[in-house]
């Protein structure tokens, strides 16, 4: 990361941390309070306008094709392929009707603003080379889609920094088959000329496919093993498409 180039567009972002501390406290009082509906109604005000927000200020041209994909309301689970800490804002703006979460790596529980800012909107962090503690950390998704909130995981485990698509781990998928929600299949490609590809933040032209919603609910074992291959087929074809629009 080269530092002082991003000065100017660190300082740009961190005024954007105050309409997060807005939230702040309005988003634990419905959590202490139990009010899971008044919860996903304020994390969703909340991510949607702050991820605009970014990908206004680093100049973010964004394209989305199936928008008529996004379902009305939740819990689904969102899975999309992962090139660039770039993808979490464009989600964010994209999937504007429902509240959802993450699930993180570890290391980014250990960052000033993203170790209190993703647990307070309902996302979990996984370490992806301990299989119980990855395994605690899917429950704990379960769990929160059992209560009504969605989430996203992006099956990689960590970012491609490039327009290929690294393998899927195929544990991602219980995170939706378990509580039998939809999954909803995400392709993106552009975000690593955000910041991966120099190391300094910048605008680029982002494109997105929402894929059609798939029905995960009363699927037997063979059938949840066939579907992860489906699900990454969906995305990796999906990316492939984006690549070869854009050559």
């Amino acid at each position: 990361m080269k530092i002082i180039p991003n000065i100017p567009m660190a300082l740009k972002l961190l005024k954007d941390v105050r309409h997060y501390n807005k939230y702040r406290p309005l988003i634990d009082n419905a959590k202490a309070s139990g009010d899971y509906e008044e919860e996903r109604r304020l994390i969703l005000e909340c991510t949607s306008t702050f991820g605009k927000l970014i990908l206004d200020q680093i100049g973010c041209d964004l394209h989305v094709q199936g928008r008529e994909n996004i379902p009305e309301s939740g819990p689904v689970v969102i899975m999309s392929n992962h090139q660039s800490y770039a993808d979490i804002p464009v989600c964010f703006a994209i999937f504007d009707i429902f509240q959802f979460g993450f699930v993180a790596k570890q290391y980014l529980a250990k960052m000033p603003l993203c170790g209190s800012w993703m647990p307070r909107i309902r996302s979990v962090f996984i370490e992806n080379d301990d299989p119980r503690e990855a395994l605690k950390a899917i429950n704990k998704g379960i769990e929160y889609i059992n209560d009504g909130f969605s989430m996203a995981i992006c099956p990689e485990g960590t970012r491609s920094r490039g327009p290929q698509v690294g393998p899927f781990m195929r544990g991602a998928i219980k995170l939706a088959t378990k509580p039998g929600v939809p999954i909803v299949p995400v392709s993106i490609n552009g975000t690593y000329h955000m910041f991966e590809e120099t190391g300094v933040a910048r605008g680029a032209r982002v494109d997105v496919i929402v894929h059609e919603p798939i029905e995960t609910a009363g699927l037997s074992r063979p059938e949840e093993k066939r579907l992860a291959d489906r699900v990454e087929q969906i995305i990796r074809s999906g990316v492939e498409t984006l690549v070869n629009e854009n050559k």
